[in-house]
């Protein structure tokens, strides 16, 4: 299986809902490193899993959708606590969606799984992976 990943950044604020959230259930701020890795088992033509110039503009255009925000105000987020994990599942889910669209390149029809993971820090991150959803990827 072949993987290919590309990273950013994005900074945010939120809180959280639930006495076992203690202080963050006030509003406090968080920057991520982002990471969102591609696997196929196989290359296009060309050679490539996905063109990875279009990998970082994909994902630096959903970053974009929430940098610099405060997610309890975004309707993207509304009612939901935006925990890591949870970030993970949404980013990861906009990915799969541009690999639909065909924004990764003709090697993103032979993406079968996408992993999307989070930094807080150098001690603390949490992931989400899943298999691209059927109809996305071609055999």
């Amino acid at each position: 299986m072949y993987s290919l990943t590309v990273a950013d950044h994005v900074m945010i604020a939120h809180s959280f809902r639930g006495e076992g959230f203690g202080p963050a259930q006030r509003v406090h701020g968080a920057t991520f490193v982002v990471e969102a890795e591609f696997r196929a088992p196989r290359l296009d033509d060309a050679n490539l899993l996905v063109d990875i110039a279009a990998a970082r503009v994909e994902l630096r255009r959903i970053l974009d959708s929430f940098d610099y925000n405060n997610l309890d105000t975004l309707p993207a987020f509304a009612g939901q606590n935006t925990t890591t994990e949870f970030l993970c599942f949404h980013i990861h889910g906009l990915l799969c969606a541009a690999l639909a669209e065909g924004k990764l390149g003709e090697g993103g029809k032979a993406v079968r799984s996408v992993k999307v993971l989070l930094r807080e820090s150098p001690l603390a991150w949490a992931a989400y992976e899943a298999d691209v959803p059927a109809g996305t990827a071609s055999a």
